[in-house]
């Protein structure tokens, strides 16, 4: 679902419009359980399936936050930073974020990013903010929203 943009000198034009939407993920359980592996984060709500379908108040497992929220990094590669063949990003933060919904095992999700602003930084170097919302297929709410800044530098 990417569109073709411009490189970074043309991006300023895009300042507060959408840049695009990345490509469906699914967060199946063997990915949930593969998140909570590698964090240590293993409560019972992300990876006993039979405890939530009893206890749970969403009736099954839900992806971790943080699993969805690290989605982010590769929906800007695909929907902005390789199309603008920028050759350097580089995380620089996440101004705010909010966990409006939770992701269901099984669910698909993908990240709409709309680009806030763009701040020169000397030496080749600019610093991107963009807002960036993460849809649940088939529901009315997002999963989270947060606005990331990514440090770019040009060669």
């Amino acid at each position: 679902m990417t569109t073709t943009l411009p490189r970074l000198q043309a991006l300023d034009g895009l300042v507060g419009q959408e840049l695009g939407v990345s490509e469906w993920v699914h967060l199946d359980q063997d990915r949930i359980d593969t998140f909570a592996h590698c964090t240590g984060d293993d409560q019972w709500i992300h990876v006993d399936a039979e405890r939530a379908s009893r206890e749970s108040p969403y009736g099954n497992t839900i992806a971790h936050g943080y699993l969805t929220l690290s989605l982010l990094g590769p929906a800007a590669l695909e929907v902005w930073i390789r199309p603008a063949a920028i050759p350097t990003a580089l995380n620089y933060g996440i101004d705010r974020v909010r966990f409006i919904a939770p992701v269901p095992s099984g669910s698909r999700v993908r990240s709409r990013i709309k680009l806030l602003s763009i701040e020169p930084k000397g030496a080749g170097k600019s610093l991107i903010t963009t807002e960036n919302t993460v849809e649940i297929e088939g529901h009315s709410k997002p999963a989270l929203v947060a606005n990331t800044l990514v440090m770019v530098v040009e060669a």
